[in-house]
């Protein structure tokens, strides 16, 4: 009789340690899987080598995770223990444990910590240095400076020597060629030589992810790749009926359109009037091919043109030649080429600045000299010199 009390007992004690096992079980995954405690975004750096141990404790000492223990078995239950990533990594508000994981063990570029980042300009190039901000999770500016002096700052000269540091080059629409090939030249996080400009137009804006000690050759590869897929993939969709016989043309174009208007709801309208110029046989007349003529994209003209300048005959002087000029005059970007080969529909054939940032176009030369004489008047008005032509392009 003893005995059977005793084994009842002990199959008692044995079911409520199961259940008291899988509730803890339970609980352990709706901990794992849950919402985490952070109501922030945390930046998670992951040294090389580091242990799941050396992480867990980390994440639990900022706050990202409830438990290191539960967070480390979870991590081992989805075989990921030894699947660590070097960099430094961003997480998300709430994010759960299992998320982390996940992030931590992709791999990938460095999604936070330091930043150091070449801004390619129009006007200017600028170095910049962020890092995140803990308490707020959000990016703050640490440092800047103009990379042409040469003086680089001590604390962005040490930021780039960090393991983690995330090293980007960031080029603008509407910049040459020549302008990024000397802009990649003035930071030392690259490497190797540039032997010679590539051709204007080929170079896409955009943003670049990089290693210290990147081949600047390799990276202006890569720009170029980019431009050719983008241009490619416009041409091919492009509609029935446009005067470009190659999409070199179209690339003349959308570099027009991108030195014309600063203004992104304007490009189609822009283009529109150039292409309707090009079908009725009429030239192009515009600023920003005869700029190109005088500097040769070297830079920025800080002056109006002159009359000579608009008087000479040159390839790129499109008052004087039928047609487009012979190359792009920059590196348009995806929207400009789009713009060149999905132009609005409309009758336009001019365009003169409004005083808005953006431009009045019109259809008839009648239409058009008033609005120039608009323009005339808000120039006279801010105590500007109004004898230089308008042009009928822009």
């Amino acid at each position: 009789m003893i005995w059977r009390n005793i084994a009842s007992n002990f199959l008692t004690l044995s079911i409520v340690l199961l259940l008291a096992l899988a509730g803890a079980i339970a609980w352990g995954k709706h901990q794992f899987s849950g919402p985490g405690p952070s109501n922030i975004a945390q930046c998670v750096q992951i040294a090389p080598g580091a242990s799941l141990n050396a992480v867990s404790q980390q994440l639990a000492a900022q706050g990202a995770v409830s438990s290191a223990y539960i967070f480390r078995a979870g991590a081992d239950y989805l075989d990921k223990s030894r699947d660590l990533k070097f960099g430094s990594y961003l997480i998300e508000p709430n994010a759960s444990m299992k998320d982390i994981v996940d992030v931590i063990t992709a791999g990938g570029p460095s999604t936070c910590g330091t930043q150091v980042i070449l801004r390619v300009g129009v006007r200017a190039n600028s170095v910049l240095l962020r890092d995140m901000n803990p308490d707020t999770g959000a990016f703050e500016e640490i440092a800047r400076f103009d990379p042409a002096s040469g003086d680089v700052p001590e604390v962005i000269a040490a930021a780039q020597q960090k393991p983690d540091a995330r090293l980007r080059i960031t080029v603008a629409e509407g910049v040459t060629s020549w302008q990024i090939a000397e802009a990649l030249k003035q930071v030392d996080f690259l490497s190797g030589e540039i032997k010679g400009v590539p051709a204007e137009g080929s170079l896409a804006p955009d943003t670049y992810e990089v290693e210290k000690g990147s081949e600047r050759a390799a990276l202006l590869a890569e720009m170029a790749k980019r431009q050719s897929a983008i241009l490619a993939k416009a041409w091919e969709e492009r509609p029935f009926g446009l005067p470009y016989k190659t999409p070199e043309e179209a690339l003349i174009m959308a570099s027009i359109v991108e030195k014309e208007t600063g203004v992104a709801e304007e490009r189609a309208q822009v283009a529109s009037v150039f292409v309707n110029r090009l079908e009725q046989g009429m030239r192009l007349q515009t600023d920003p091919t005869v700029i190109y003529g005088v500097t040769g994209g070297r830079g920025v003209l800080d002056r109006g043109l002159r009359r000579s300048e608009l008087n000479a005959t040159t390839p790129y002087n499109t008052y004087r030649i039928d047609g487009l000029p012979p190359t792009p005059i920059a590196n348009p970007g995806r929207e400009a080429i789009q713009a060149a080969l999905n132009p609005a529909d409309t009758d336009y054939i001019f365009f003169v600045a409004d005083g808005s940032g953006g431009h009045a176009f019109a259809r008839t030369l009648e239409e058009h000299n008033a609005n120039v004489a608009r323009w005339r008047e808000i120039e006279s008005q801010r105590g500007q010199a109004v004898d230089t032509p308008v042009q009928d392009g822009g």
